[in-house]
């Protein structure tokens, strides 16, 4: 296994996976499902090869992937981390929580904990088990679902009630993100933890389980790409001494390759999508979903 390392990934490869990974990882589409149907759509055999072996670099290249794309929502979202670390210290000192950014601190801890015990436990018997062009087709199908049931459900009485009752944001758009319950919090975090699937988008799920609490889709997206951040950092410095070991031999300066263009093609990303979102909603990347899963499913039938 050791002795193909080397040929594992090209210089190219890497890159077009790493924009890849920078676009679908912020879009609600699965970066994942993106990142093991490419090389079967692209006739790359070398990476489908150990796609799903156990002991290849392929799961410590992925997450590398993933730190690019979420060094770059750190450089979109500096501004706003200081203040979140500022206030989560502020809370510390006088022990209680009083301003909108303060309960914003604990909202991303509290929805941190649960993905991050299930990513340890979970990560690589979930991802080894569904990084195959079939099953990630058919779970990319599944996400689309998701997100086109969440614009549905959004618009129940129900939803809307909830947001008026917990407080909407100016000009009626929605609940306020601060208003969030810690329990529903946590409840986010569960449903983050299924992007551990190939196909089922990370942001896609925070995002519907946000419109499902009456959150609008502007600050679903923002609780979205702000808790992916620490989630996916810690996923990276879990699998460095996958990356530095012997099951890394051969990829390490692709992964870095690969890395810098995720987080280059984050930033212009997360940039489109904060705007998209104050208007638009999650239909179009949910018929997306459906019909390119479909495609794939019928492709690699």
């Amino acid at each position: 296994m050791l002795a193909i390392a080397a040929a594992k990934i090209s210089t190219f490869q890497a890159i077009v996976l790493g924009l890849l990974q920078g676009v679908s990882e912020l879009f609600p589409i699965s970066s994942l499902g993106h990142t093991v149907l490419f090389p079967s759509l692209f006739g790359w055999s070398n990476i489908v090869v150990w796609q799903s072996q156990t002991q290849s670099p392929w799961l410590a290249f992925i997450v590398m992937l993933h730190v690019g794309s979420a060094v770059g929502l750190l450089i979109y979202f500096w501004h706003d981390w200081v203040e979140i670390i500022r206030a989560f210290f502020a809370t510390l000192s006088k022990r209680r929580v009083e301003t909108p950014t303060e309960r914003l601190a604990w909202l991303i801890i509290v929805a941190s904990i649960p993905v991050g015990i299930l990513g340890v436990l979970f990560e690589k018997t979930a991802r080894v088990a569904t990084a195959t062009p079939e099953v990630a087709a058919i779970f990319l199908v599944v996400n689309g679902f998701i997100l086109l049931g969440a614009e549905r459900l959004r618009r129940r009485s129900t939803v809307r009630e909830l947001a008026r009752r917990e407080g909407l944001r100016p000009g009626g758009r929605g609940r306020r993100l601060d208003t969030l319950e810690y329990r529903e919090a946590a409840l986010v975090g569960l449903g983050e933890s299924t992007a551990l699937i190939a196909g089922i988008s990370r942001d896609g799920v925070v995002m519907a389980t946000g419109l499902a609490r009456g959150l609008d889709n502007s600050d679903a997206a923002r609780y979205g790409f702000l808790l992916a951040t620490p989630i996916i950092l810690a996923a990276g410095l879990y699998k460095i001494p996958d990356l530095l070991g012997h099951s890394g031999n051969g990829v390490r300066g692709a992964a870095l390759i690969a890395a810098v263009a995720a987080a280059a093609a984050a930033v212009f990303t997360v940039h489109f999508l904060t705007r998209y979102f104050r208007r638009g909603n999650l239909v179009p990347f949910g018929l997306y979903c459906v019909v390119f899963g479909l495609a794939m499913v019928i492709y690699n039938a």
